[in-house]
């Protein structure tokens, strides 16, 4: 009996997702634009999606509390998400099939594995860093990264590359120190930005922090 493969998953081309989704991708990154970062949101409901095994890592935000049912040991479970509840699913491990009965807004964020190494120190090899796969964790600070990161690309777009630069290295930096098989030393940088520039990153910053207070 032939064995089902899972389903790779490249960020890269979100065209293929396509044969799965019921409602075309809402947002997409131009992959040319962005070295190693990819957003998408879409809004979907009563699907389902096989076993899958992305090139990146892939995080997942939801938008609101719902239901879904994934396929863990060859078993359906039901599972309940919370509103600061994320998925996170590292790069070529698996994934399993989940099915979604409501509807509701999903915000993508991939990384490719060598820009989570950049923040660490150069002597970090790629194949080091591994990130602990998440189904459902309870991560106030993701989830208000992917909703500021959606906010900010649609007011603005993809040109406003400060606030996304900040926001996706704030994102790798909280992987690397949360959800990584091993410590890292993060990277220190310095002289990086101009001053108006790092102003405005650290404003970034500070409301990311206010809103995610404000939610408790």
């Amino acid at each position: 009996m032939q064995i089902e493969q899972p389903f790779r998953i490249n960020a890269a081309q979100p065209d293929k997702l396509k044969q799965f989704l019921p409602q075309p991708l809402i947002i997409s990154s131009p992959v040319a634009s962005w070295n190693g970062f990819y957003f998408a949101y879409h809004r979907q409901s009563n699907y389902q999606l096989p076993e899958t095994s992305p090139f990146q890592h892939i995080i997942t935000i939801y938008s609101r509390e719902f239901e879904a049912k994934l396929k863990i040991n060859g078993h359906w479970q039901s599972k309940s998400y919370a509103a600061t509840d994320v998925g996170i699913f590292p790069a070529h491990q698996i994934s399993p099939a989940v099915e979604f009965e409501q509807e509701l807004g999903f915000i993508h964020v991939g990384l490719e594995p060598a820009m989570i190494t950049r923040v660490a120190y150069e002597s970090v090899n790629a194949d080091a860093v591994e990130i602990v796969q998440q189904l459902q964790t309870h991560d106030p600070l993701i989830q208000q990264i992917g909703l500021t990161l959606k906010q900010e690309i649609e007011t603005r777009g993809f040109d406003s590359s400060l606030y996304i630069e900040s926001a996706v290295n704030l994102l790798a930096v909280h992987l690397l120190k949360r959800y990584s098989t091993q410590k890292f030393i993060i990277r220190e940088y310095t002289g990086g930005l101009q001053k108006h520039q790092l102003k405005e990153a650290i404003a970034y910053i500070n409301r990311l922090i206010l809103n995610i207070n404000s939610m408790r």
